[in-house]
């Protein structure tokens, strides 16, 4: 069992950064792919970035390419979001996600993730 926990949201205008952090609890976190979704009031959720378990592979979707930047640190448990240039469009709850998926063109399915996290709200205002 892995216990996810984001934190590092909040409320920021078009063109400025934020930093998401998920931390990782009760599981071998090394071990496991690490992916962030966001979900938008009334949709579902989407893919935005996936990291490999040792940190080597990224993917991005083409909405964030150049602008997010996922990175990890397996001896803190830790997974991070790095976002440059919001957009309103980016508004949304960002959740973290640990899974094993099967090939690399899998990360992006949320069926992949056996575990998330609770969200973090990410509101940019124009």
């Amino acid at each position: 069992q892995l216990y996810l926990v984001e934190s590092g949201g909040g409320l920021v205008h078009t063109g400025d950064s934020l930093r998401l952090s998920c931390a990782a609890s009760g599981g071998t976190f090394s071990t496991y792919t690490l992916a962030w979704f966001r979900q938008a009031p009334g949709k579902g959720r989407v893919f935005v970035a996936a990291i490999s378990w040792s940190g080597e592979a990224t993917m991005y979707a083409d909405s964030v390419k150049g602008r997010f930047t996922t990175s990890r640190d397996n001896d803190k448990n830790t997974v991070y979001l790095q976002m440059n240039s919001l957009k309103p469009e980016d508004t949304a709850v960002y959740l973290c996600a640990a899974g094993r998926p099967a090939t690399a063109r899998a990360r992006v399915f949320s069926d992949a993730y056996d575990y998330w996290g609770q969200g973090t709200q990410v509101t940019v205002s124009s």
